[in-house]
């Protein structure tokens, strides 16, 4: 737990953290007599000086301007790298920080007291600490706005590294109805019987082989008085992703707990919005299920019929997230009929191909809506890139005994027809977006020697919502 405090007056008697951008030294002269301490403040830099009262003076560099969207992770790392060192009080010298680059100081130090290792049988109690936030200028809303945004973001790591015998969909549901409750939104958790006479039979295609039946959560959170909402969620929430009997390989079969990054990245939205008394109406839905293998599993070559009315010929039972997300979306839509809609999740392979581990993909017919979330993801360091939503790869979806298939079956643009699958359930939306996150929810970690939850949606989301609130 860590407490922050702003402060106009620094304790040079004390240990000390001052982050310096690169060739903007001067402020070192307030702190140590040290001429050359050896340190360029290139990004993410770190040097200690041992003052000869005994005082420690930490130096972060936090590089050039084109760093600027990304200094969270260089005092993430700081933090990380020394808070053994560290008594209950810490000191940051940040005169010569504005409030954006405070509250990535504050995120930073936030996200880096995430622990992975929930589920050891001995737990190591971490330390509280106070920080000290030196200076003349900063004010203290920065501070407690990214307070919230790394609290958040951490409780929706929690659930993508949670293991899959933990994280049922009633566990999710359960989830979300206790963030409702402390954070002040209304949630209502639909349970089997529900789905069944609602309609939602795409879903419970994918979750019927499962011990563990479907759910699909709905969280409101209306704080305006007129009843439009403004802005709707969907997140693909597969608890495990077996791939059922189009079964995937062994290897790396352990990480398909994470398939339910995006509906832990609106989860999470949804609880800051309200944490932020965002005067905004947004609606998220996670529609989730656990695509396992069993008697009853769904085949390729079944039919099954959906929320929106559509009906859908199964090629590859390991497409099973866009069928969620299709209930998903016709719900949110047929219901609530958001000004925009966006939905995310980890959905295919072919994205991670395109554009690696650095951007997730972009789909949408907006090209507003394509402009602000760029601008948006590049200043959070969340980034999003527009590929194409053609009318060419609409056949490549034809079925001959239904409305549509799920998958194209062809090894190229398979993130892009997984995007014209979800259009077929957009109820012809104008204000439509599909963000393709499974390159960036889930990865490799300068923390953890396993692949681990990135936290990715939570600030591109509630950042995107903020610019609406602006008007």
């Amino acid at each position: 737990m860590i407490h922050y405090k702003l402060t106009q007056k620094a304790d040079k008697k004390a240990d000390i953290i001052l982050p310096l951008k690169k060739g903007k030294l001067k402020s070192l002269e307030k702190f140590t007599n040290v001429n050359n301490p050896d340190f360029e403040g290139d990004f993410s830099e770190q040097r200690t000086i041992y003052n000869s009262d005994g005082t420690k003076l930490y130096l972060l560099g936090l590089g050039e301007e084109k760093h600027g969207t990304k200094l969270s992770e260089a005092f993430r790392k700081l933090y990380f790298d020394c808070k053994k060192q560290w008594s209950n009080t810490i000191q940051v010298y940040c005169d010569d920080l504005n409030d954006s680059e405070i509250a990535q100081l504050v995120l930073g130090f936030e996200m880096a007291t995430y622990e992975i290792g929930k589920y050891k049988s001995k737990l190591q109690e971490a330390k509280p600490l106070d920080v000290l936030i030196f200076s003349k200028k900063a004010s203290p809303e920065c501070v407690v706005e990214s307070k919230f945004t790394g609290e958040t973001i951490n409780n929706i790591k929690t659930l993508v590294d949670a293991p899959a015998n933990v994280k049922t969909p009633e566990y999710l549901g359960k989830w979300a109805q206790a963030s409702a409750k402390t954070t002040g939104y209304k949630c209502t958790v639909l349970h089997e019987s529900e789905l069944k006479k609602q309609g939602f039979e795409a879903v419970l295609a994918v979750g019927r082989a499962s011990a563990n039946p479907p759910v699909v959560i709905v969280s409101e959170y209306m704080p305006k008085k007129s009843k439009k909402v403004d802005i709707g969620l969907v997140g693909k929430g597969i608890t495990f992703d077996t791939g059922g009997l189009s079964i995937k390989s062994s290897t790396n079969l352990h990480y398909m707990k994470s398939d339910m990054g995006g509906a832990a990245a609106v989860l999470g939205t949804v609880e800051l919005v309200a944490k932020l008394k965002l005067d905004i109406n947004v609606v998220g839905i996670v529609a989730s299920a656990e695509n396992a293998v069993g008697r009853d599993s769904y085949r390729p070559s079944d039919v099954i019929g959906s929320y929106s009315g559509k009906t859908i010929e199964i090629i590859d039972t390991d497409a099973e997230g866009r069928l969620v997300l299709a209930d998903g979306l016709s719900y949110l839509i047929k219901k609530f009929n958001p000004s925009q809609v966006i939905d995310l999740a980890t959905l295919t392979g072919s994205v991670v191909q395109t554009l690696g581990y650095t951007a997730a993909g972009m789909f949408t017919n907006d090209n507003a809506m394509a402009s602000k979330m760029s601008k948006v993801g590049t200043a959070a360091n969340e980034r999003v890139w527009q590929l194409p939503m053609f009318e060419d790869f609409d056949a490549d979806l034809h079925s001959d005994v239904a409305d549509i298939r799920n998958f194209s079956g062809k090894p190229i643009a398979g993130a892009i027809t997984a995007a014209k699958f979800l259009e077929a359930f957009t109820e012809n939306h104008s204000h439509w977006m599909h963000l393709d996150i499974a390159g960036v929810a889930f990865g490799d970690s300068a923390y953890a020697k396993m692949k681990s939850a990135t936290g990715f949606g939570v600030r591109l989301l509630t950042d995107y919502i903020k610019s609406h609130c602006k008007k």
